[in-house]
């Protein structure tokens, strides 16, 4: 596939950028009232947050069936199954609530994981009929459709968190309408079905031989230590805010620029990658997530709130979507449906134990909010050298057929 045929590419990613911007709405707002309406229901105050971790864990484990329902049926009929499972969700959920169960509230948010697994699909689905040219940009471009979801969220829970006697019951039936609405616009996409493999048709590398090809081993790695580690310090950081003295408003507006800066960057990610490769900016990311854990380390005065969480979302951005991009370079086509369901349960996965083990690490090391901060940002630190270490290692072994770049 050239350049010049690009066009198909170029109409997917206008609908995928729609999906991610409306549909993925859905998900700060339901990770911004989900530890909040668990509170309100657990009986143990410790479990707010569990509804967030189900989110994630259920995300994790519906990666590799999502992955290959799309192999067999296409991206359309998952993204579809994925809008399906955030509006069942979504509507668990709300029952939930107006029930008062916790237990059935803790089942809508492991539904809604299937949505949040379908989404990460998108920018799969960017790069499938894209140049390698134009591959890396379609991936950053879709990312970016985040940017307007993460203003999009906020401002429908504003409108819908006290419309109804039961807190957050408007929110929860906003998700459905979202779902049900957004699910629309994969009529349009144009993403051919994969081919039904003839008998002799080659049956790809197995999933061993596939972790075990070290450019797909390495994007692996450093997509899951990038997502994870910005999972790990974004989770604590409303307690760290609010714990250090400052007001929640306060936390809210260091959230904010932490997400702006997830994804504003997507809009010339993708050129960077084409310009530089992806290894250097791999390795950019890597080096600004060190720089956040480095200035949250450094003090918790106000700014450095805000300085060390807008580090962490351009380490996420150029971390993540640059080892998409080297993954997407990776593996043959017959391999997707494979390859792209095991590297999301992988970095699902890790990023699971992350928003599990932030609380803990945040509330139990120490005896003071300052104290569980800083081990927050310490924890960081082995994950990140093992990233480095296997970049590194990747660009200085020797080029074979495995080493074709993004």
């Amino acid at each position: 596939m050239t350049a010049s045929s690009d066009s198909r590419a170029k109409r997917n990613v206008y609908v995928l950028v729609l999906a991610q911007a409306l549909l993925g709405a859905q998900m700060p707002m339901i990770f911004t009232i989900g530890g909040l309406a668990g509170q309100s229901l657990a009986g143990n105050p410790c479990f707010a947050t569990l509804p967030i971790s189900l989110i994630v864990l259920g995300s994790m484990l519906s990666a590799t069936p999502l992955s290959w329902f799309m192999q067999r049926f296409g991206r359309r009929a998952g993204f579809f199954a994925g809008a399906a499972g955030g509006a069942l969700g979504g509507a668990i959920g709300a029952y939930g609530l107006y029930i008062a169960s916790f237990p059935v509230f803790l089942a809508g948010s492991f539904l809604t994981g299937i949505y949040m697994s379908a989404q990460g699909f998108y920018r799969f689905a960017a790069a499938d009929t894209a140049s390698e040219a134009f591959r890396p940009k379609a991936i950053s471009y879709v990312m970016a459709g985040g940017l307007a979801s993460a203003i999009i969220g906020p401002q429908i829970v504003k409108l819908t968190a006290t419309a109804y006697v039961v807190p957050f019951l408007g929110t929860y039936a906003a998700v459905i309408a979202i779902n049900l609405v957004g699910a629309l616009l994969f009529l349009v996409l144009d993403i051919p079905k994969p081919p039904v493999p003839e008998e002799d048709a080659p049956k790809g590398r197995t999933r061993r031989e596939l972790l075990a090809t070290p450019r797909i081993a390495v994007a692996v790695i450093c997509a899951m230590v990038s997502y994870a580690l910005m999972n790990l310090v974004m989770t604590s950081t409303p307690l760290a805010v609010v714990g250090c003295g400052f007001e929640t408003d306060d936390a809210a507006n260091v959230v904010t620029g932490h997400v702006l800066a997830m994804f504003a960057p997507s809009f010339f990610t993708g050129h960077l990658i084409a310009r530089f490769g992806v290894e250097r900016i791999v390795a950019l990311g890597l080096v600004i997530l060190a720089g956040a854990g480095a200035v949250a380390l450094s003090g918790v005065q106000l700014e450095q709130f805000f300085i060390a969480l807008i580090l962490l979302g351009l380490g996420w951005n150029f971390g993540f979507i640059g080892a998409t991009a080297m993954l997407a370079g990776a593996h043959e086509a017959h391999e997707r449906g494979r390859m792209q369901g095991l590297n999301d349960l992988i970095v699902f996965g890790g990023v699971t134990l992350a928003s599990l083990a932030s609380g803990g690490l945040m509330n139990c090391s120490g005896g003071s909010p300052e104290a569980g901060w800083a081990a927050v940002n310490l924890a960081m630190a082995p994950f990140l050298v093992l990233a480095g270490g296997a970049l590194i290692w990747l660009v200085l072994r020797p080029s074979d057929e495995d080493g074709k770049t993004a």
